[in-house]
C-alpha cells in the first residue's frame, strides 16, 4: 500500500511502503522509515558493521528490492560500499557540544514505545 511523504520543500514523493513504517516529524509530515537509525554520538560509537547494515537498508529502499537480481548485483554491492564509505566519513567528520548518548538508554526507550504502541 503506497503512501506520500512531504519532503521539506512540500513537494511529495513516493514510497511503496506500509504508512506505519513512516515516522511523523511535530509539524505532522512523514519522514524516515523506522529501519533506519541514527548512529551519531553514541557511546560506543557506531560499528563497521552498523553503518554497513545502513547504507544496506538505504540502498534497499532507493531500489525498491531487498535482494537484487544477479544481473544488478555488482552495481547493488558498489552502492552498499560506496554509501558505508560516505556515511563512515559523515560520521567522523560531525561534531557536537552534546554528551554521548548511551546505547541501552536509548535501546530501552524504543522498547518502551513499542510496548506502549503495540500493547
Amino acid at each position: 500500500m503506497p503512501c506520500v511523504a512531504i519532503g521539506a520543500s512540500g513537494t511529495s514523493f513516493h514510497a511503496t511502503l506500509r504508512p506505519s513504517r513512516w515516522r511523523k516529524d511535530d509539524e505532522g509530515k512523514q519522514w524516515m522509515c523506522r529501519n533506519i537509525k541514527p548512529l551519531f554520538n553514541f557511546d560506543p560509537p557506531a560499528t563497521d558493521a552498523e553503518i554497513h547494515d545502513a547504507a544496506l537498508q538505504f540502498v534497499r529502499k532507493l531500489s525498491g528490492t531487498n535482494k537484487p537480481s544477479k544481473r544488478n548485483e555488482a552495481a547493488f554491492e558498489h552502492a552498499v560500499s560506496s554509501i558505508a564509505r560516505c556515511a563512515q566519513e559523515l560520521l567522523n567528520s560531525l561534531e557536537t557540544s552534546q554528551p554521548p548518548r548511551d546505547r541501552e538508554e536509548v535501546a530501552a526507550k524504543a522498547r518502551a514505545r513499542a510496548a506502549d504502541r503495540f500493547a
